[in-house]
């Protein structure tokens, strides 16, 4: 692993594949201006919009969804994630949602089905019932061990309330943490950034989190703060509240620095 940049995205995804991929593009090409290396997109990057539409959609969403993240990554020479789109079960009832991993040679280097589903009333009036159209995945997300810009775990939003997902990352290698989401607005003022924080610190690893911000349909609004945090937990750069990039360097000095410094992991006493 060497020091390099990398780039959380931040976008306001809407029921539009064309646009939204557009857009996606344009934040790729400024992060890669900027000298990015490992960009991430967030969860939803190719569409927010209704459940039932993401499903009856899928295919189409599916196959523009990861035609585009090989070709920017290849034409970009970067390692991309997609933090998250639709892609059909069997039964095309429900959807997968899926993290995808790209290499800079357009080839796919992991592959993570979300596994943690929102289903939660809140009380702003927003009722969230993800598992009504997506099917929870049964795998553990892999560890990419890339040697160039270290071990790299998935996971999907919501995945960030279970920290036990985050401990089978760290127990696998995991260096860099990516949490790609659309974080709700309510929950996301109070709860985003120091759950980000908590896993980064509790596990001496950087946090990616590529983000939604802004209001998409109807009165879903997401929180905003693509974020990247480093292994003690400092917040290193914050895209705010408008769509955009939060870039910062990944060194290998720093996480060894931090696991030197705070050897938990070597301390664990069950699991």
């Amino acid at each position: 692993m060497r020091s390099y940049l990398a780039a959380a995205v931040q976008m306001n995804s809407v029921p539009d594949v064309g646009r939204n991929l557009a857009h996606a593009e344009d934040l790729i090409d400024l992060a890669v201006r900027q000298g990015a290396e490992l960009v991430g997109l967030p969860e939803n990057f190719s569409f927010l919009g209704l459940e039932s539409d993401k499903v009856t959609q899928a295919p189409v969403i599916a196959e523009a969804s990861e035609k585009f993240l090989k070709t920017m990554a290849q034409r970009y020479q970067i390692t991309l994630l997609g933090g998250g789109f639709p892609v059909p079960t069997e039964t095309s009832e429900k959807v997968f949602n899926v993290a995808l991993l790209i290499g800079p040679d357009g080839q796919e280097l992991a592959r993570y089905e979300k596994a943690h589903l929102f289903d939660v009333n809140l009380p702003d009036g927003n009722t969230y019932q993800e598992s009504k159209s997506v099917q929870s995945g049964k795998q553990l997300p892999q560890v990419y061990p890339s040697k160039e810009l270290g071990h790299l775990g998935l996971s999907v939003c919501y995945d960030v309330r279970f920290p036990e997902l985050y401990r089978h990352l760290s127990h696998m290698g995991a260096e860099v943490l990516f949490v790609p989401a659309a974080f709700t607005a309510y929950t996301g003022k109070d709860h985003w950034q120091i759950l980000l924080q908590a896993r980064a610190i509790e596990n001496t690893c950087y946090v990616i989190a590529p983000a939604q911000t802004g209001k998409h349909y109807s009165l879903r609004q997401s929180h905003g703060h693509a974020v990247i945090i480093d292994p003690w937990g400092l917040v290193l750069a914050d895209a705010g509240e408008e769509p955009g990039v939060a870039i910062a360097s990944i060194t290998p000095n720093r996480l060894e620095q931090v696991r030197r410094q705070m050897p938990a992991l070597q301390h664990r006493v069950f699991g």
